[in-house]
């Protein structure tokens, strides 16, 4: 098991693909694993790409402090520093995104780039909200398989993968859920963003209206910002439409990153 140990002896479940001299680290949303990005694997073809599971998510350990944004991102500088890796791509989706940011405000000099799927620096919506406090509530509940199936459903591309996704969201205990849940919600790093000196892409499902409107914010705040929308997708980018997203990302790169 490719596990790797953090200064506070948390272990870390983490997989490196690829040996290009370019590096993506891709951060997964609470609960999810490093199994959401599993149709990015063919991107090692090209880059170094790494995979792993947050603390307390997956396959590695919780330890025993809270859970905030800022020690994930000091997880994620640990694992890179075991591998050696100086500067990397940061890859976050949905609230993974958020902790990429996190990461890039506490080591820029180990961020070389930033793309954000379905990004927000706040939440700020009624409906992203509630969406928040519906997996608070459900965390609260213990109702793990629920919250399994909801995810790994919405996010199958095919009847397999979803189960494969539902199964692995059940290793994460309904309690660490919560606190990144918590965590998500109260988030704000929206006029911290100037501090930002890595060239950011916020990648959004052209269907995936209720987060459209946060482009706004991350532009006003962090001029070297693109945005791409993926026609017909909905919030789920990554996984049901890879073969576009992987395409996209490769671009910015080469544009942004290997410049």
């Amino acid at each position: 098991m490719p596990h790797i140990r953090t200064r506070d002896g948390v272990q870390i479940y983490a997989e490196k693909l690829g040996s290009g001299n370019t590096t993506i680290i891709f951060i997964h949303p609470p609960g999810m694993g490093h199994v959401t990005f599993k149709q990015q694997k063919p991107l090692s073809s090209r880059y170094s790409i790494l995979l792993m599971d947050l603390r307390g998510n997956g396959k590695s350990s919780v330890g025993t402090q809270q859970i905030t944004f800022s020690l994930l991102a000091q997880d994620i500088y640990d694992v890179m520093k075991h591998f050696d890796i100086k500067s990397a791509i940061l890859c976050g989706y949905s609230n993974g995104a958020s902790i990429a940011l996190e990461f890039a405000l506490r080591y820029p000099s180990s961020t070389k780039g930033l793309v954000l799927v379905g990004a927000f620096p706040k939440v700020n919506s009624l409906l992203l909200y509630a969406e928040f406090m519906l997996g608070i509530l459900v965390t609260k509940l213990n109702a793990m398989p629920l919250i399994s199936f909801v995810i790994g459903r919405a996010h199958a591309h095919s009847k397999g993968y979803g189960k494969q996704l539902e199964s692995y969201i059940r290793k994460t205990k309904a309690k660490t859920l919560h606190k990144m849940y918590n965590e998500g919600v109260k988030f704000d790093r929206t006029e911290r963003l100037q501090e930002i000196k890595a060239p950011i892409l916020l990648v959004y499902g052209k269907k995936d209206f209720y987060v459209h409107h946060y482009q706004k914010e991350f532009r006003h705040f962090h001029r070297n910002t693109d945005v791409v929308y993926i026609s017909k997708a909905k919030h789920q980018v990554p996984t049901k439409f890879a073969k576009e997203f992987n395409s996209v990302v490769s671009s910015f790169i080469r544009r942004k990153c290997e410049v």
